[in-house]
């Protein structure tokens, strides 16, 4: 199923745990204004078909002291398939890249790390980091401030 086969309520439905995942399903059919058991069904098959991945808590990580984020060009030594597997599933298990993304353009991958400070960044990026299989370089940007940060919520 794609978004166009969603209509205007399974929309509202996504909107609204997009705000606040931790809504009844009371007030979630208040809201988008169904009555309970169809908002449930609803509901139940937007999680069945993967539109809902799941639910969790979201954390201030600037409370939790972890207040530095660097973005992270990666060269690699070469880009065939195998290569880019180890390199994804050896991302995977280091927690401080909270996200990794493969990029058409002058470099192959941009990582969003997020640790407590310089130093504890400068160790992942060498202990961690620049030991990734195939990778060449790096090149590191550290955000100064972050002006917009949002979970993905745009069902539009």
């Amino acid at each position: 199923m794609d978004i166009s086969e969603l209509d205007r309520f399974d929309r509202a439905i996504l909107q609204e745990l997009a705000r606040e995942g931790r809504i009844s399903i009371t007030e979630l059919s208040r809201r988008i204004g169904l009555s309970k058991s169809p908002t449930q069904t609803r509901l139940r098959r937007l999680e069945e078909i993967g539109a809902i991945r799941g639910y969790r808590a979201l954390l201030d990580p600037i409370r939790l002291g972890l207040d530095h984020i660097a973005f992270v060009e990666v060269k690699m030594t070469h880009t065939r398939e195998a290569a880019l597997a180890a390199f994804n599933e050896a991302v995977a298990k280091i927690p401080e890249i909270e996200q990794a993304h493969l990029i058409a353009g002058n470099f192959d991958y941009l990582l969003k790390v997020r640790t407590a400070d310089m130093p504890s960044y400068r160790q992942v990026l060498a202990e961690k980091i620049s030991t990734l299989p195939h990778v060449a370089s790096t090149s590191t940007y550290v955000a100064m401030q972050a002006v917009k940060e949002e979970t993905f919520g745009n069902v539009t």
